[in-house]
């Protein structure tokens, strides 16, 4: 059997997550036991919600000094020990940082090759009809709950969660208005049919430019960042408003998070704001799943990828997204 490699927590990051946080060793593979298999992972995700794990517990348990960084993947079953999969069975699941590995036959997920076509690719089934596309499509839906006509305004809108969200928004009757970082990004969600955009890094500050892209006010604001662009989309939202905390992207690397300043704005406006873990959702994944590669064959929701070869890459590949780096999902070939 070929040497497989993967990453572990060499220590516990402040700040943002550099190199030497990580360790790249060998996979000791064992013999694989009845109820196992051994896939060989072909990409891994790379995920800024998974920062708060490298240092503590967060929305579940932290990682311990020594534990492959765990995160989702697409892989190819090499031996089964399993009734449920056989060889070559492409599956997705949480296959962590690593060439390789052996897992238990639950919470994988086998791709069906039906399920495959030329507008969905297996990496889809751990972007946009994975974690990214299952939080934005709950998080509208249920936490939002749109209404045809609503302003919807989202954060980092350029990374998967944000433009999946925002397309889903416009299929539903929406006015979808994006902020992004860049005028490369801003092009990107026009294209994927935003009615306005927001550059975070022009000269404007964002209070007031949203208050000139949302004249009638914020009715569901899709918080993907939080820190001072929530506060500035607080001032904005309209009577009723619905706040969905998707993440924070701003914070994860602060050591004295910024928090929420303008909270007046709940009372007088009657705002409502919550938070979500998709995996809340488990049961329902199906049929949102195939709702949305319905979408995606018919034309109504695009993805995009970023894509990075090699293992070795995925630490300074990871650190890049809290620097806005990537335009799309961001993944790891092995």
């Amino acid at each position: 059997m070929p040497e497989f490699r993967k990453w572990i927590l060499a220590r516990h990051p402040v700040g943002l997550p550099e190199r030497d946080c990580f360790a790249l060793e060998p996979c000791a593979l064992s013999d694989i036991r009845e109820g196992e298999v051994l896939i060989k992972v072909d990409y891994f995700s790379l995920d800024p919600g998974m920062r708060g794990r490298l240092s503590g517990d967060s929305y579940a348990a932290g990682l311990k000094i020594g534990d492959t960084i765990e995160s989702a993947g697409v892989g190819t079953v090499l031996e089964s020990k399993s009734d449920k999969f056989a060889p070559g069975d492409v599956v997705s699941g949480a296959l962590g940082w690593s060439e390789a590995t052996v897992h238990r036959d639950r919470g994988l997920k086998i791709i069906e090759p039906s399920l495959l076509s030329k507008h969905v690719s297996a990496t889809a089934f751990i972007g946009v009809l994975g974690v990214p596309g299952l939080t934005a499509w709950f998080g509208l839906n249920d936490l939002g709950r749109p209404s045809e006509g609503d302003t919807l305004l989202i954060s980092s809108a350029a990374g998967p969660v944000g433009a999946t969200c925002g397309q889903l928004g416009k299929h539903m009757g929406l006015k979808v208005v994006g902020i992004a970082g860049g005028p490369e990004k801003c092009a990107y969600l026009q294209t994927l049919g935003f009615d306005d955009t927001i550059d975070y890094k022009a000269d404007m500050p964002l209070e007031t430019a949203i208050a000139a892209a949302c004249a009638e006010g914020v009715n569901i604001f899709f918080d993907n960042v939080g820190a001072e662009t929530l506060d500035a989309a607080l001032v904005n939202m309209a009577a009723g408003g619905r706040i969905v905390v998707s993440g924070q992207v701003a914070e994860y690397n602060r050591q004295n998070p910024v928090g929420i300043r303008e909270v007046t704005r709940f009372i007088t406006h009657r705002l409502r704001m919550e938070g979500l873990v998709v995996y809340d959702y488990a049961p329902k994944f199906t049929d949102a799943i195939g709702q949305m590669a319905e979408l995606i064959n018919a034309g109504k929701l695009a993805y995009t990828e970023d894509i990075i070869a090699g293992i070795e890459n995925a630490p300074d590949a990871y650190a890049g997204l809290f620097g806005g780096e990537n335009l799309g999902r961001r993944l790891i070939k092995t």
